[in-house]
């Protein structure tokens, strides 16, 4: 019965965004586990754990030529628009054809450049069919001026094949910036927003019914004006497996989207300690750097997903004109395992665990029992996620005005 009842209340204290198991699953895992039932119990999360590792994740971006589509395909996966793989920009649109887009970290992941609907002769319906629509999770309609009739037919064409879609609205960066060029002395970003995102609705309304959503973005600046809004939107209508690759794939650009990351691989790495079955107690003495040398490899794409690679950190040094050791020296993941201020990693760990304990309760003190290495990853999780956030203040941090700290644990621990 505790373990029920750890389990359900480690889950209702995520937010809908980042759970990646679905409400059915849940409620499955719950029900096995009040009965003892823990073989049905493990199976159904061993078959959640599948999907949650192997789910594709299709994106189509569509949109006439000149509205910033390929350089908004190439914000959403984080490459540079010189970088190898790139979407051709300021090219001319020359071709009916599909053009997918891998993603550089996350190969289940694909963004389909689909022409724009003006450029092809097919109706809003035969285009959905020739552009293989079933095969995708969403549709992103793109302008860069004002939203068209051939935009809100497709909109409504996609919407009779019950999927979604999203209007997003580019090049807003460069429509503020003239403005206030332009009207130096009256200008107000916000009335200009507001028209902006006026217009876009009024041409659409005459298509559709009810006020479509609309996203406005700057494909050079992914954490200002919606962009961080459309992307927390798409991955609260996902399906819940899908919703860890979607977070993941994400740039770490806000707080928001960092703490969403920690979230979501806290709460796989959580369902995989239950897929073992480890219900015993902790064994904190022993070659703890043997759980180490065995977590090297989720340990480099913890640092991937957060932004904390070695490319990534080589990319930001390079900005900042800081060596990139200085730039370690101030974050806290590089010295995680090492011994410091003669603090073992055992008793780094021990700490953890019993911050843990104590402010909630937690698996330990609610009767479930995991290795070494659960902890040790999640203690590598908030590490990362911390650095992450702190080098969104990139002067801060290496001004010495922000200290690396013990790992802060995530909401849902206060």
């Amino acid at each position: 019965m505790a373990w029920a009842s750890s389990f359900d209340a480690f889950f209702k204290n995520f937010k809908r965004e980042s759970q990646i198991l679905s409400e059915e699953n849940i409620i499955l895992i719950k029900s096995y586990t009040e009965t003892n039932n823990l073989q049905k119990a493990l199976s159904v999360i061993h078959n959640a754990l599948r999907d949650i590792e192997n789910a594709p994740l299709n994106i189509a971006v569509t949109g006439e030529t000149g509205t910033g589509k390929s350089t908004f395909i190439n914000a959403l996966r984080g490459v540079g628009q010189e970088d190898i793989g790139a979407a051709p920009t300021g090219v001319t649109e020359t071709t009916w054809e599909r053009i997918p887009y891998l993603h550089p970290k996350l190969p289940q992941v694909t963004l389909w450049d689909l022409p724009g609907i003006g450029s092809t002769s097919f109706p809003p319906e035969n285009y959905l069919t020739e552009m293989k629509f079933g095969r995708y999770d969403f549709f992103i309609i793109i302008s860069a001026t004002r939203f068209k009739e051939n935009d809100a037919q497709l909109a409504k064409a996609i919407t009779k094949m019950k999927m979604n879609f999203y209007f997003v609205r580019t090049k807003i960066d460069i429509d503020v910036d003239n403005e206030q060029k332009s009207k130096p002395k009256t200008f107000n970003k916000e009335k200009v927003l507001m028209k902006i995102r006026g217009d876009c609705s009024r041409h659409l309304q005459k298509a559709l019914s009810g006020e479509p959503r609309i996203f406005l973005v700057s494909n050079f600046d992914v954490s200002d004006f919606d962009f961080p809004e459309l992307e927390t939107t798409l991955l609260s209508e996902l399906p819940a497996h899908k919703r860890h690759v979607f977070v993941l794939f994400l740039n770490s650009v806000t707080e928001e989207i960092i703490n969403l990351k920690r979230d979501s691989l806290k709460q796989k790495v959580f369902l995989e300690a239950l897929k073992a079955g480890v219900l015993a107690t902790i064994p904190l003495g022993g070659m703890i750097m043997d759980d180490i040398e065995n977590l090297d490899e989720t340990f480099d794409l913890y640092k991937s997903y957060f932004g904390l690679d070695d490319a990534s950190l080589r990319n930001i040094a390079k900005k900042f004109n800081t060596p990139v050791n200085t730039l370690k020296a101030r974050l806290r993941f590089p010295h995680l395992f090492t011994q410091m201020n003669n603090e073992s990693l055992e008793d780094k760990l021990r700490k953890y665990i019993h911050h843990i304990s104590s402010v909630t309760g937690g698996p330990v003190a609610a009767g479930i029992y995991f290795k070494k290495s659960y902890y040790l990853q999640n203690l590598f999780i908030d590490a990362a996620a911390n650095d992450a956030i702190a080098l969104l203040n990139k002067e801060d941090l290496l001004e010495n005005k922000v200290e690396p700290y013990i790992s802060k644990p995530p909401d849902y621990w206060e």
